[in-house]
């Protein structure tokens, strides 16, 4: 009988299959640093923000996805042929039309229905994307292809590509995080990376089903280590770290990956930081079931 004996994983290899903590997360931030100084030209960062195709307006995007919402064809998506064939039956399914009235609001003649009265006093302000369409009829496989394009196949989430296209100027927290995702209809599909690296992948923080006060960010909550006792492991390994530098002095950009273990620390202080809610005032964190 042959014995098989695993290839060595090397630091490179290690750190990319790890990317789901803060390895891999620290180091974009150590990289975005040092892009914006000067001083990492040794390595560049995938992560640093790019230069896009027009000048940039938007500071950051917000995804709010809700599921179990009002229909499209109740809220902005006005279909006058939709109330001509009222009743009617088309491919075995029974047309019905919006039970709520529809109206042309502001100078862009946003069509907004009954339904947001007060919204609607903003139509100029909005921006409604009508050009989107599913195929899938059944709501998980239709929840899947809302994030990535793509029931049937694995595809990158729309935040994995925002991140992949523009980048991010966060130094200590990723750049594509997700709140309370489903463990079902998709789970981590809906906010993966798929065939992009791994460190566009979301970072999901709580579970839908759970209070927010108990939301986490996972490999950075819950340390056993006191920070005296951590900072002394990070020293003993960055010594190591040294050491095999200046024996093999070859591979300049995975040094800059080992010395994101600097920045990991940092971000165990930086993410309880930014996770602690105890500032707002009692009202907003009553509307977010905190406290009850």
């Amino acid at each position: 009988m042959s014995e098989f004996v695993s290839p060595p994983v090397s630091r490179r290899r290690a750190l990319q299959s790890l990317s789901a903590g803060f390895g891999y997360m620290a180091f974009s931030g150590l990289a975005t640093r040092a892009a914006v100084t000067g001083t990492g030209s040794e390595f560049s960062n995938p992560l640093a923000p790019g230069k896009p195709h027009f000048p940039p307006v938007a500071k950051r995007v917000i995804f709010a996805c809700m599921r179990g919402g009002p229909s499209h064809v109740d809220t902005f998506d006005y279909k006058p042929a939709l109330t001509e064939n009222d009743g009617k039956t088309i491919s075995g399914r029974k047309l019905m039309e919006s039970p709520w009235k529809f109206e042309q609001h502001g100078q862009s003649g946003l069509p907004i229905s009954a339904l947001f009265p007060h919204l609607a006093r903003h139509a100029d302000d909005l921006c409604v994307l009508n050009g989107m369409y599913g195929d899938v009829p059944a709501h998980p496989q239709a929840f899947v292809q809302l994030h990535t394009g793509s029931f049937q196949f694995v595809r990158p989430s729309v935040g994995s590509w925002v991140l992949y296209g523009l980048g991010t100027e966060n130094e200590n927290l990723p750049g594509f995080i997700s709140l309370s995702p489903p463990a079902r209809v998709g789970g981590a599909q809906n906010y993966g990376s798929a065939f992009l690296p791994a460190l566009y992948q979301g970072t999901a923080i709580g579970q839908l089903g759970r209070p927010v006060k108990e939301a986490s960010l996972r490999n950075l909550s819950g340390n056993r280590l006191g920070r005296d006792l951590q900072r002394r492991q990070i020293d003993f390994i960055q010594s190591m770290n040294r050491d095999l530098r200046a024996r093999h002095q070859t591979d300049k950009q995975i040094e800059g990956v080992i010395e994101s273990y600097e920045l990991a620390f940092r971000m165990q202080a930086a993410v309880p930081e930014v996770m602690d809610l105890g500032g707002e005032p009692g009202t907003v964190r009553e509307q977010y079931g905190i406290g009850g």
